[in-house]
């Protein structure tokens, strides 16, 4: 037989860098969803190397994944920092989101076998869950989750990619500016939709999800200011 081949001194290194590498990317993007760190902050490699206790590259790769994601802006020969979506972005961002979500629940309402019941209410559980611990950054993540699902079930993929760029860009608007009280989608109100598209009434299902994204939206506050922090290693230490 055989013997397996064991990994490369090369492939741990790699292994253990991309392990790094997210660890760096849940920590930062946590302390921006639970408005530890404020926008603008500078992520200096320096600190963030200290913090962290790796190298300079591995965290450069942190940077970049979080800059793909929307949570970091890169600026050439300034370095990074926190993203700070102004109110005019977060106005683009729910006026795309009407022109392409109430469409898909109505389309989906009338074909509820195209999405997958057991699943989206399992997933609704999980929400519950979260909001019952009061988990800010669980419950955002849930709540963008049921959103890309729902474009998802339509098999478009081109909806579905714009969808993830909507729901993730809609996550650090909400993070960012959405009081505590209202951190992201509000009870029942993803159960209401669903149900009325499985009840077959596309009508009902679009209205309800335009005044889901408009109760989304009136929870933010965008003339909210916080400081820019310095200490990054108490934050994310």
């Amino acid at each position: 037989m055989t013997p397996k081949s064991q990994p490369s001194s090369r492939d741990q290194t790699e292994t253990t860098a991309e392990a790094d590498e997210s660890v760096i990317v849940e920590r930062i993007y946590n302390a921006v969803m639970e408005q530890r760190l404020a926008p603008r902050t500078k992520l200096s490699e320096s600190g963030l190397c200290e913090t962290f206790g790796v190298g300079r590259m591995r965290v450069r790769r942190a940077l970049l994944l979080l800059s793909s994601q929307g949570i970091v802006d890169l600026r050439s020969n300034r370095g990074a920092y926190v993203a700070c979506p102004d109110k005019a972005e977060a106005n683009d961002v729910f006026a795309a989101r009407m022109l392409i979500e109430p469409p898909v629940v109505k389309q989906l309402a009338q074909n509820p076998s195209a999405i997958n019941l057991a699943l989206l209410t399992e997933h609704i559980a999980l929400e519950n869950s979260a909001r019952a611990q009061n988990e800010r950054t669980k419950i955002i993540r849930l709540s963008g989750e049921f959103h890309t699902k729902l474009a998802q079930s339509t098999g478009n993929k081109f909806v579905t990619r714009m969808m993830r760029e909507l729901v993730t860009r809609t996550s650090l608007i909400v993070g960012l500016f959405g009081s505590s009280s209202n951190t992201s989608c509000p009870d029942d109100e993803h159960s209401n939709i669903l149900d009325a598209i499985h009840s077959q009434k596309p009508d009902q299902a679009e209205k309800l999800l335009i005044s889901h994204l408009r109760h989304i939206q009136s929870g933010l506050d965008m003339d909210a200011r916080q400081e820019p922090q310095s200490d990054l290693t108490s934050i994310l230490g």
